[in-house]
């Protein structure tokens, strides 16, 4: 397998990849970058690699696979997993595809064959925009002529159902009785310290440590931006850690439990949790599906709802801008707008 020269930056967020496209003023310019900060990387080697990657073929497997590799060598894990599954969806819809190949009619049927199979419209959409990053990567790196097969399939972002719950199922979930299932009580802490800690991500919580604790401030830095958000320590932050024995773990709680293979202690616990939140959601009659991620989007409509200024929301919640958290507030319940609907009409 010829190496190729990826030098290049990790996927871009849904929102900045659904506007990007690779144009040829952006390629020349990501090759001079490349050229100018690249390691051992020229003019004239990247031509040289790219001549003789144009002259061998280059499949998108094999394209991927060093994508993947150089994600993993320089430690976005989460990112390679990413494209490591996108890369298995499209071989289940077609193996041995050149770069080449890719054009839009392709796209458009792949993006038909995971519809007909139930795929959502946001899980097609980032689908594709992997698939886009790596085509517009293979045209920086000189490998294909510059295209635009994604411009006929949706790379968009679509409005996902309701996520978030009200304070009153907040304070029923708190107050359940699960004595007698250890699991199911774990994974109701792990989801109300997530609430309290203003919609902490799962793996953020995964991976705390003792030592982030000090004083009345937890400190910790987002895995997901490398972003440092300081959180004032209240007591019921603290009862969720004392029931619970992490003396021998350097771990605030018992997610990771010991060392060696520590993300896949994560990635286990993750599925255990959300299965498990899942029965707790219906305990309670819950009409939303009850997740981890619900308990991000349920601190930011409770703020919202307090008319807490969009600003704190966003810095609180650690997003890079309010477009962002506009976004997770964008959903609002069908029954507010029927009510304002109702007070206009009565007002003719």
């Amino acid at each position: 397998m010829t190496t190729i020269n990826l030098s290049f930056s990790p996927l871009r967020n849904g929102k900045e990849n659904a506007r990007y496209q690779a144009t040829p003023q952006r390629i020349k310019r990501s090759t001079k970058q490349t050229s100018a900060h690249g390691n051992k990387a020229t003019d004239g080697n990247i031509a040289e690699q790219a001549k003789r990657c144009k002259n061998e073929g280059h499949s998108l497997a094999e394209f991927t696979r060093e994508i993947i590799l150089q994600l993993t060598q320089s430690n976005h894990i989460r990112t390679s997993e990413t494209y490591r599954t996108t890369l298995r969806c499209f071989e289940r819809f077609k193996q041995g595809v050149m770069l080449e190949e890719i054009d839009s009619n392709m796209m458009i049927s792949f993006e038909a064959w995971m519809l007909n199979r139930g795929l959502t419209k946001n899980t097609t959409s980032f689908y594709m925009r992997i698939l886009r990053a790596i085509h517009n990567r293979a045209i920086e790196c000189g490998l294909i002529e510059y295209s635009r097969p994604f411009r006929h399939v949706y790379t968009g972002i679509d409005k996902t159902v309701k996520r978030a719950i009200s304070i009153n199922s907040i304070r029923e979930l708190k107050s359940l009785d699960l004595t007698n299932n250890p699991s199911l009580a774990l994974a109701r802490d792990i989801f109300l310290f997530s609430f309290y800690t203003r919609g902490m991500s799962f793996v953020d919580i995964a991976y705390l440590r003792k030592r982030d604790l000090t004083g009345n401030l937890l400190k910790y830095r987002r895995r997901k931006t490398d972003q440092l958000l300081v959180i004032g320590w209240e007591r019921c932050m603290q009862e969720i850690i004392n029931r619970y024995d992490t003396t021998s773990s350097p771990y605030l709680l018992p997610i990771i439990t010991k060392s060696g293979n520590e993300r896949m202690q994560y990635l286990l616990a993750a599925h255990r949790i959300n299965r498990n939140l899942k029965i707790i959601g219906k305990m309670i009659n819950l009409s939303t599906s009850l997740t981890m991620y619900v308990a991000r989007h349920s601190w930011a409509s409770i703020a919202r709802d307090k008319n807490i200024p969009l600003s704190i929301i966003s810095e609180s919640m650690g997003h890079e801008s309010e477009m962002t958290t506009r976004i997770y507030l964008s959903t609002i319940d069908h029954h507010e707008i029927d009510r304002a609907n109702r007070i206009i009409l009565q007002s003719i």
